[in-house]
């Protein structure tokens, strides 16, 4: 499944986990992956791997176009039942 994501400057993404392994792609922007108690900046031309069931959030440092690669595809987005992004 592929998600491409629009993200203004100060978008927060809140903690959260699911089955599927993520890979996020950069393509203009800068995120802050926050995994496990540890920060890390993705920016424009970088990916970030997020193995599945890890708790992770984001937060966009400035406004950011990125694709989001899931495997498997993620049924709580289809089902609209992911209620963490739906506040």
């Amino acid at each position: 499944m592929v998600a491409q994501l629009f993200l203004l400057k100060g978008c927060i993404v809140p903690e959260h986990s699911h089955e599927s392994e993520q890979l996020s792609m950069v393509v203009t922007g800068t995120l802050r992956f926050k995994l496990e108690g540890e920060e890390m900046i993705v920016t424009t031309n970088q990916m970030m791997l997020i193995p599945s069931n890890v708790v992770h959030a984001v937060e966009a440092l400035e406004d950011t176009l990125a694709y989001d690669i899931f495997s498997p595809i993620r049924h709580d987005w289809l089902e609209k039942t992911d209620s963490y992004l739906r506040k």
